[in-house]
């Protein structure tokens, strides 16, 4: 027998992870929905009917793809809201954890900042439902922050999905920075600071509004 069980789990592990990795690097110039099957085989060096032991069609690679480029920031949107110190400190770290997830994962970030309003409908409702959780594991930290107290479910997921909004949009400024002068990634840092700043003030005061309002 030339191949074990594990051999050959293995093997079909590191095509499926060079499928994934093959069409990441062809969506760098190019949206998933022009994306041919034949063109992320063709890459990979494999046939066009080993692509399906792996994945139903382009769609099911697209969802994994965002899988994986959204499901490991569940951390590091929860340290975003979380991170003890005061306001200037979390605004801090808040920005540079964007800025760092940016330098260490580009693609995934293109990925998703071109696919959130793409043509392909079972990648956008992947997108959707990730976001949607983000959003409801930051109004769970924020319901716990002091500042809070008194604020209603609706107001908190309203507020949450505020910050999870800034955060992706915050992630295209730096992306777009990385082949730019440090200026440009010094500047959209204070844009970040300034605006999460501003969400920060609206926050604290947001009781004070009239009911309703």
């Amino acid at each position: 027998m030339s191949h074990t069980p594990g051999t050959r789990q293995a093997q079909k592990q590191r095509t499926r992870r060079a499928l994934l990795d093959a069409a990441l690097e062809l969506l760098e110039n190019q949206s998933l929905s022009s994306l041919g099957l034949r063109e992320v085989t063709r890459a990979v060096g494999v046939a066009p009917t080993a692509f399906y032991r792996h994945f139903h069609s382009i769609a099911d690679l697209g969802v994994v793809l965002v899988e994986e480029a959204l499901g490991g920031l569940h951390p590091m949107i929860r340290t975003t809201v979380s991170t003890p110190g005061d306001t200037e400190q979390r605004i801090t770290r808040a920005v540079e954890l964007i800025a760092g997830h940016v330098d260490g994962y580009p693609a995934h970030v293109r990925f998703i900042a071109r696919e959130r309003h793409g043509g392909v409908r079972p990648v956008r409702e992947a997108i959707r439902d990730q976001l949607a959780l983000f959003a409801g594991e930051v109004a769970e930290a924020l319901a716990a922050d002091p500042v809070s107290r008194g604020w209603g479910e609706d107001d908190l997921l309203m507020l949450a999905q505020i910050y999870v909004d800034l955060m992706l949009s915050t992630a295209s400024l730096f992306l777009e920075t990385l082949d730019a002068p440090p200026e440009e990634r010094e500047r959209v840092a204070r844009l970040a600071s300034r605006r999460l700043r501003l969400i920060g003030i609206g926050r604290r005061h947001w009781l004070d509004a009239p009911v309703g309002a």
